[in-house]
């Protein structure tokens, strides 16, 4: 089965705490496959993977951009670069996740609704026998594991 880590959003948005979990993952050379579950936070993502450090370069491709990279940004359940990694945000619907080794849940926890909506991801996947686990921010950003 595959390791699910639900990421609780408390201190920082999505677009500042997604590039260190991509970076984490392109050090362990995973590919990756980032569902948003609209076209508008794709290109919010795309955006933001850019700009989010000078110093760094997260090599990314969204479906717009024809390529399939190392990441890949999109709102389908496809799989184009191969992906071992599968993170799904905004409360995107998961695909098989058989097929990676591992797939991390990222969710605002300031929105109920997000708050909600991981909670029965949770439970979904808890009974599909995946091997999950819940982290959640601390004030400064560090995840920290809570089960």
């Amino acid at each position: 089965m595959t390791e699910v880590l639900f990421y609780h959003l408390t201190a920082h948005p999505l677009a500042k705490a997604l590039p260190a979990l991509l970076e984490k993952c392109l050090e362990r050379k995973w590919k990756v496959v980032v569902q948003a579950a609209a076209p508008e936070r794709v290109a919010a993502l795309d955006d933001a993977l850019w700009t989010y450090a000078d110093e760094s370069f997260l090599p990314h491709g969204a479906e717009a951009d024809g390529a399939d990279e190392t990441v890949w940004l999109t709102t389908s359940d496809r799989n184009p670069n191969g992906a071992a990694v599968r993170v799904l945000v905004d409360g995107a619907a998961p695909p098989d996740l058989g097929a990676y080794e591992r797939a991390l849940i990222m969710f605002d926890g300031h929105d109920p609704d997000a708050v909600d909506a991981a909670r029965a991801q949770w439970k979904a996947l808890k009974e599909a026998g995946h091997a999950l686990t819940y982290w959640r921010q601390d004030d400064d950003g560090r995840w920290r594991k809570q089960a």
